[in-house]
């Protein structure tokens, strides 16, 4: 019989799907709840348990993660009728995986607080590739002690693993990750344009770009996306989308200007408008282009 902890996850999305099988593959017994039958399915596979509800999911559970795509869906699945909060065992440890408002998450906690249930907001950066590969960088909030008995489990999915501050502390860093990420994209989108009307080997001058002081990750995991003009999400421009709007409003409520992030946004949007919001967001490079009148 296995010590580790009991895990229920819910949401088995692009993110959700890799990471709960890493913890599959480092001996957890999780059990899996999504609204998308291949995706319960793809868990079974993997070896994991198929739950047919919320309230199944997380009944007997040590640890409950959430992983799904904003705010409203978080409320929904922790406070709504066969929720969370109604079902699972006090004492468990609510680890929020999700990007959503600093806001929602310091009341999350407030509200399971009550019912004895302890919560982490834990989201993550590396897109797909970091959640396959279990190399994802998370920022914690929340209580220190909570933060170490989470910490293996979070160390089958990441390698930087910090813990932030308190219960809040990770979505702001999220949504500060999610600012530097959108403006890289958007300037390397502008490089390419630019590279390709002058007339430069593209291949080439990326390498030699990312082997100096404008080389990022940014670059290295969206350069093959850029050369073949391969948008298939690994992050949705809808996503980003959301992620600019928590970043605006974080940041105007503490008084924090974001004169680049603001504009990035609203090409950011401009995509979405343009029925790109399912692409990857290095179809940044689609606004870049046509602003360019070369697409």
């Amino acid at each position: 019989m296995s010590t580790l902890p009991k895990v229920a996850w819910i949401g088995l999305g692009i993110m959700g799907s890799p990471m709960s099988e890493n913890l599959i593959k480092a001996g957890y017994d999780v059990t899996g709840h999504t609204l998308e039958p291949e995706k319960l399915d793809r868990l079974a596979r993997a070896g994991g348990t198929v739950a047919g509800s919320v309230a199944e999911a997380v009944r007997d559970a040590d640890v409950i993660i959430t992983m799904v795509p904003a705010s409203p869906q978080v409320e929904a699945i922790v406070y709504g009728p066969g929720g969370i909060l109604e079902h699972a065992r006090s004492g468990v440890l609510l680890i929020d995986m999700s990007s959503i408002t600093p806001a929602t998450s310091v009341e999350l906690a407030a509200t399971a607080r009550v019912k004895g249930i302890r919560v982490l907001d834990a989201p993550v950066s590396g897109g797909e590739a970091g959640a396959v590969e279990a190399v994802l960088s998370i920022m914690v909030g929340g209580e220190q002690a909570d933060f170490e008995e989470a910490k293996p489990l979070f160390e089958a999915l990441g390698r930087t693993i910090v813990r932030c501050g308190p219960h809040g502390a990770g979505q702001t860093v999220k949504a500060a990750n999610q600012l530097i990420v959108a403006v890289n994209i958007q300037a390397c989108a502008e490089a390419v344009v630019f590279l390709e009307k002058s007339g430069v080997d593209l291949t080439a001058a990326l390498d030699v770009l990312n082997g100096g002081l404008a080389g990022s990750t940014v670059l290295t995991r969206k350069k093959d996306n850029f050369l073949n003009r391969d948008f298939t999400p690994g992050f949705r421009i809808d996503l980003h989308h959301k992620d600019m709007g928590i970043v605006t409003d974080a940041a105007r409520a503490v008084g924090a200007a974001l004169p680049a992030g603001a504009v990035v946004a609203q090409l950011v949007a401009s995509l979405r408008a343009q029925g790109d919001g399912a692409l990857d967001h290095s179809a940044l490079l689609r606004a870049v282009e046509r602003l360019s009148g070369a697409a």
